[in-house]
């Protein structure tokens, strides 16, 4: 007399039991993410009667879906048989909710019978290699609200009896191959409320009104609309320009250049070949899209980031640059997320993605920013992480919103936030598995966490070095980089690296002595007031012993407490140690430069000090000040 059956999230290593088809009262099964095999329990679907849910989703069955399920389960109304390696499918009637066959191995085309499914409110078929069109007769389904054909091989024009379905809010025809203009029938439609037409051959201008005044560019991108709206070009181009005779012209030179290229290259190639070998036996290949992320991060879909976002609005939009743009998700189970999705206009834009997901996914640090998992399609990539409250240092250093005045942070959470990076930064070039050169480490990419502990992100450029020997280190080839000669920002670029020097972890100590020197002295390394043949640091050298006083006193308007004439020498000397800091990492000589290690170090002991630890020394480990302070109950 069984009636509810549910063994979802176990290990299950079997084919399912033909003896479950004796359960004659059973109306509820749930098999999913489990490791069963084999083709689908013909007995269990043939003769439990009173089925109404089945759920066999994330398991490893093969073959055909009996097309006689409709005619033994008259009371199905709800079928999921999402990621598993079916292969035929044919469409039931009597299915009244949901119907979902995505991430299977299903080809051909769809079925006719899928038009008989007049009760079924959710569709989703995506993730196959279903061929041919669209059925007309898909117009018959008038009770569906969702329709999820994306990431399939589908072919011809979407036909406009899509626009007569009454209860449709949810349309996803994104990566196939349609073409033809789009159906003006769709923007009638009063019901639809979400369209995905991105990475298809769709033409023409798009139709107006409806659900086109609020589609955004990423659920059109990849085709060839015109338009005056989303930045569309004019529909009033000149058609035949292509098939003039300059581009006839141009297309011979490129393919005579094209031609010259490769025959150099094959010559090249032979010289390069050996170093090649060496390189790859030492490293991963970061041309590996991400989806060896997939065995240990949990598995996002397109479709959930889109809900997570609202369609990747512009009011969840939290930054851009040129890798792409940030948005402020909110996932499911309720936990928000940052989603950084891959811009594929920009140059290199998919080796950095796969570059970030390699170095992500081997970083274990509390001041590294971590993966929750990533989304890897052939025309969209987007990296999952951890959404950070408070953004970056960059808004805390420079305040854009009118009232906000400068910064607001106190000396002891400077110095805090030096120390989170300095110990992610020694983490980096000492403790990780592989060694990772940033190459990027300015305010922007340290992000603060909700008790302002600092979080170094943004990988994308980032160098992975491996060991050949306990002597040497090889850098992966420079031709196979993100970045051309110079890696950085503007202000942050080590002097070294305009000559031509490769990237080292010496650069990345650079880079953090001018975040130091901004967090004390306020001021932007590309400020106009240092003049021509000035800096930073050269500003610091020549005026900070003169500016000390004006420091503090703009600290002081912030902490009543370090008006006390004990404390406000505490904070000079502690202001003093961390620009010599910043003067010791950023000395123009590479080898001058202290480790990362020994910048964490002293800072860790200033941390302890100002934190009322009145044994510790702030006598820096590479000696500029070399002061030492004793005694004293500043607390």
């Amino acid at each position: 007399m069984l009636q509810i059956f549910n063994i979802r999230l176990n290990e299950v290593q079997q084919q399912v039991p033909r003896s479950l088809g004796m359960l004659k009262d059973l109306f509820y099964i749930d098999l999913s993410n489990n490791e069963l095999h084999g083709t689908l329990p013909t007995s269990l679907l043939y003769n439990c009667t009173n089925l109404i849910s089945v759920d066999l989703s994330n398991n490893s069955f093969t073959g055909l879906i009996p097309p006689e399920i409709g005619n033994h389960l008259p009371y199905l109304g709800t079928l999921n048989l999402y990621f598993n390696q079916l292969s035929e499918v044919a469409a039931m009637n009597t299915i009244s909710a949901y119907f979902n066959l995505s991430d299977n191995a299903l080809e051909g085309p769809i079925p006719m019978e899928l038009s008989h499914m007049d009760k079924v409110q959710e569709i989703d078929l995506s993730s196959n290699k279903f061929t041919g069109k669209i059925p007309s007769t898909l117009e018959t389904c008038v009770e569906v609200q969702l329709v999820n054909l994306s990431h399939n091989h589908l072919q011809g024009t979407i036909p406009p009896t899509l626009g007569k379905l009454r209860s449709i809010k949810i349309l996803d025809l994104s990566s196939n191959s349609f073409s033809g203009e789009v159906p003006s029938s769709l923007a009638f439609s009063t019901s639809l409320q979400q369209l995905n037409l991105s990475c298809n051959n769709l033409s023409g201008p798009l139709p107006q009104g409806g659900v086109f005044a609020n589609l955004t560019g990423e659920s059109l991108m990849g085709n060839h609309f015109c338009g005056s709206s989303l930045g569309l070009p004019s529909c009033n181009s000149n058609k035949g320009r292509k098939h003039s005779k300059i581009f006839l012209l141009l297309l011979v030179c490129i393919v005579s250049v094209l031609a010259f290229l490769t025959t150099l290259l094959s010559v090249v190639c032979y010289r390069r070949i050996r170093r090649i070998v060496v390189s790859h036996r030492g490293e991963t290949d970061l041309n590996t899209p991400a989806q060896d992320l997939s065995s240990s991060y949990p598995r996002i879909t397109y479709r959930e980031l889109v809900e997570a976002t609202g369609g990747f609005d512009l009011s969840s939009l939290i930054g851009s640059g040129s890798y792409g743009h940030v948005y402020r998700g909110v996932l499911s189970d309720g936990t928000v997320v940052a989603i950084k999705v891959l811009q594929f206009q920009a140059s290199n834009s998919t080796r950095s993605f796969n570059r970030e997901c390699q170095v992500l996914k081997r970083i274990r640090h509390r001041n590294l920013m971590r993966i929750i998992t990533a989304c890897s399609l052939p025309d969209f990539k987007a990296l999952v992480l951890p959404f950070m409250i408070n953004g970056s240092l960059e808004s805390h250093l420079y305040p854009q919103a009118p009232g906000t005045g400068t910064s607001q942070l106190s000396l002891v959470e400077r110095v805090n936030i030096c120390c989170d990076i300095a110990e992610g930064m020694a983490y980096l070039h000492h403790h990780s598995p592989v060694q990772v050169i940033h190459c990027d480490l300015k305010p922007s990419n340290i992000l603060l966490n909700d008790d302002m502990t600092a979080i170094v992100s943004d990988f994308g450029i980032a160098r992975l070095v491996m060991r050949v020997t306990e002597r040497n280190l090889i850098a992966e080839n420079a031709a196979n980089s993100t970045a051309n000669l110079l890696f950085g920002s503007v202000g942050y670029i080590p002097p070294e690296y305009g000559y031509g020097r490769n990237a080292s972890t010496k650069g990345d100590v650079y880079s953090f002595g001018i975040i130091v020197l901004e967090l004390v002295t306020r001021k932007r390394p590309t400020d106009d007031m240092f003049g021509e043949g000035q800096s930073l640091q050269k500003w610091v050298k020549n005026h900070y012993r003169g500016q000390l006083e004006n420091i503090i006193d703009s600290f002081l308007l912030q902490e009543v407490e370090a008006q006390n004439p004990e404390i406000r020498n505490v904070w000079k000397v502690a202001i003093i140690e961390l620009l010599d800091v910043g003067l010791i990492c950023t000395q123009e000589a590479p080898s001058t430069r202290p480790s990362m290690i020994d910048a964490a170090d002293d800072l860790e002991r200033l941390k302890r000090y100002l934190g009322g630890d009145t044994t510790a020394t702030v006598s820096s480990s590479y000696g500029m000040s070399s002061s030492t302070i004793t005694g004293g109950d500043f607390w």
